[in-house]
């Protein structure tokens, strides 16, 4: 699986993952506003120009980063920053559970938790359609819709074993919440960051996509994160 990506610049290296039914061209802006970082920012599976498949699981989008990281380098340069929203923010998380000492800090944008067991559903279908993810997105994105589908019904299921993975994060993390305006509930922001061991969180009340609507918010609660 090899994911179709943008770099540019020289020093760190930092990953950007889009969310679900999106593609790398969101984090153009961003780039933009940043210097003195390495940064690739990939098509995950089944969106843009990477590689469509038979099934689409979550553990895979991390996969896919994985060998990404392996294919830069990222042992022999050093450990990466794992910026991500939404799905992006949920493979970022897993790759910081699942192999701590290649990442030195996280951001997880308006990170989809999935519920708890024994609690309600993740998020309402309702007020995902209200975020453009569940029917509302622009046709000329281009994306599985069978990727995007399949990532909402499991992100929607209980999952304990990512909440217990949590504890296990090395890296310093950032969490972003959209507030109430996103589908999101912000109470479950509030329990992630508490069950990473080094994180905070910051709300930046605009709803699910915060770095595209307010990319000077998000772009200053990044930079003096990453300080």
């Amino acid at each position: 699986m090899r994911l179709a990506r943008t770099a540019s610049g020289a020093g760190p290296l930092m990953i950007l993952l889009h969310g679900g039914g999106s593609g790398r061209a969101t984090w153009d802006a961003f780039t933009r506003s940043i210097s003195g970082w390495r940064v690739v920012a990939p098509d995950l599976r089944g969106h843009g120009d990477s590689p469509r498949c038979p099934e689409y699981t979550l553990e895979g989008y991390a996969d896919d980063v994985v060998e990404l990281l392996d294919e830069l380098g990222c042992d022999e340069h050093g450990p990466a920053v794992l910026v991500g929203h939404s799905l992006g923010a949920h493979t970022a998380s897993l790759i910081a559970q699942r192999h701590p000492g290649r990442v030195s800090r996280l951001v997880l944008e308006d990170p989809p938790a999935p519920p708890r067991a024994g609690t309600p559903g993740g998020f309402s279908r309702a007020r995902l359609a209200l975020s453009g993810l569940a029917g509302g997105l622009s046709p000329r994105r281009r994306f599985d819709r069978h990727a995007l589908m399949s990532a909402i019904a499991r992100l929607r299921e209980p999952d304990p074993g990512w909440w217990d993975g949590l504890a296990k994060i090395e890296a310093p993390a950032l969490v972003l919440s959209g507030g109430p305006r996103s589908h999101i509930p912000p109470a479950r922001l509030r329990a992630v960051a508490a069950a990473i061991p080094d994180a905070r969180l910051v709300t930046i009340p605009v709803g699910h996509r915060i770095h595209s609507t307010a990319l000077s918010q998000f772009t200053a609660a990044v930079l003096e994160f990453l300080r």
